[in-house]
């Protein structure tokens, strides 16, 4: 999982627009985020709903609201077994949720990925100026 500021999934490929930040330096500033995201199937879970469920998180695990509203994404995937594929071979599912114009306070933040009711990525960054050496001042 990568997060970055836009991202689409097509044809079995991801195209990522600036990929792989950790920090927003200006808080309460709306900006695009989206986590562009590779599975791979295991063959024999292939042909079967997969429940995933993007969440962002506080630094404390709390869900982060906007709105009153949590900041998540559901949905469920399913890859099919191409016909004359070897028994064991893992299948590719990429896919992209895109959340437009997320404005944070300052302070740490997790998004998470959840896939059949278990944590299976992380993508942590950082919202505010970055600490200087030795401290802040």
């Amino acid at each position: 999982m990568l997060l970055c500021d836009g991202a689409d999934a097509v044809g079995g490929k991801l195209y990522v627009l600036g990929g792989g930040w950790s920090q927003i330096v200006i808080p309460n500033v709306p900006v695009n985020m989206a986590l562009a995201v590779k599975l791979s199937v295991p063959w024999d879970r292939a042909n079967e709903p997969h429940a995933v469920v993007a969440r962002l998180v506080d630094s404390d695990g709390n869900p982060v609201e906007i709105a009153d509203t949590e900041v998540r994404a559901e949905a469920e995937i399913e890859t099919g077994r191409p016909p004359g594929l070897k028994p064991g071979t893992s299948l590719d599912a990429p896919f992209v949720v895109n959340f437009p114009a997320v404005a944070l306070d300052s302070g740490g933040y997790v998004w998470e990925l959840e896939i059949d009711g278990e944590v299976e990525a992380r993508a942590p960054f950082q919202v505010g100026p970055p600490l200087r050496k030795g401290g802040a001042k």
